[in-house]
């Protein structure tokens, strides 16, 4: 949805939020984990807004110094300080009638968070090194991977201007709580690395998936785009376990739980380029691999749904529910 590639109930939880939002005007706070897509969320936004027709414009305050940062954002005249030889707009202009997205806003200096809240408050910026004001009309969606709540009780941001930007908070779930989407991340981050380079079919069978589905992703979604590429460019047609970094196997960021042990029948995950004469539904081989999944891991546990529940990293009632929708329920023999 909206670009965004997810299918874990909390996901499905937050695109409920954001087509609620998208609708109106109002400041969004989104927060989250480094990596997990926190820009992609503000698109999603601003796609769907009344602005959808009118710029986007992102910001990273944790990117610019601060000296630098007033100026980007509200721009500044000639004279200014040395070297602004012409009148130089600001985000906040660039971004009128649309929507201003502010990453790491926690990062802001406190200089500066008192100068957003005046603009959020009044709608008007002035520009470095003028005496007149100017209205705008800018939607303010703001990120951070910081607990603004925890900065504001430790006297690193501003109470007045949380509570501004907190009109409407939406929160990014980190990837350790969305196992049911990792396979399905997976395969599109290698069939556009595939794509894009050319390269061969890939076969990822189940004792690698397996070593996805334990890990904890303190990186998130970027951090699994970046290992899905680099495999895909080092395996010839088949990644192997030694192909796997060691944080992925040595178990310290593992999921806590039970170990299941036992025979795992091999899933092959196999990735090729699409050409233009050849086209396949990817819904249909998402859906077919995520089947295989849950049955090699019911099969594993000799159908003990709890264990292969935790094997698969969903929740038990999450598990439940696939295998009644997919008509996977086990048929006794008579």
């Amino acid at each position: 949805m909206y670009g965004i590639i997810g299918n874990a109930p909390c996901m499905q939880k937050m695109f409920k939020l954001v087509e609620r939002v998208a609708k109106t005007h109002a400041t969004v706070l989104i927060q989250g984990e480094s990596g997990t897509g926190k820009e992609l969320i503000a698109r999603a936004i601003h796609q769907v807004s009344p602005r959808k027709d009118k710029p986007l414009i992102p910001v990273n305050c944790g990117a610019i110094p601060e000296d630098l940062l007033e100026s980007e954002l509200f721009g500044h005249v000639r004279g200014a300080f040395t070297g602004a030889a012409y009148n130089r707009p600001g985000r906040f202009e660039l971004a009128n009638k649309g929507t201003l997205f502010l990453d790491e806003i926690g990062d802001m200096s406190p200089k500066l968070q008192v100068k957003m809240l005046r603009v959020l408050q009044e709608r008007i910026i002035e520009p470095v090194g003028s005496v007149k004001s100017q209205k705008v009309d800018v939607r303010v969606i703001a990120a951070t991977h910081k607990d603004l709540e925890k900065e504001v009780a430790e006297g690193r941001f501003r109470e007045d201007l949380f509570y501004r930007l907190n009109v409407f908070p939406i929160v990014s779930p980190p990837l350790r709580e969305r196992g049911q989407d990792i396979a399905t991340l997976i395969k599109h981050f290698f069939e556009r690395t595939a794509k894009d380079m050319g390269m061969v079919p890939v076969i990822i069978n189940e004792a690698v998936m397996s070593a996805f589905l334990q890990y904890t992703w303190p990186g998130n979604v970027r951090e699994l785009e970046n290992l899905s590429e680099r495999l895909c460019i080092l395996s010839d047609d088949k990644v192997a376990m030694e192909d796997l970094p060691e944080k992925l196997l040595d178990g310290k960021n593992r999921h806590d739980g039970e170990t299941v042990t036992g025979q795992i029948p091999a899933v092959d995950f196999k990735v090729r380029p699409v050409t233009e004469e050849e086209s396949r539904d990817f819904n249909k081989e998402v859906e077919s691999f995520e089947n295989q999944l849950i049955l090699s891991a019911l099969d594993r546990t000799n159908w003990n749904k709890n264990k292969a529940a935790k094997l698969l990293n969903l929740n038990r009632t999450t598990l439940v529910e696939k295998i009644k929708k997919k008509g996977l329920e086990r048929t006794e023999k008579p």
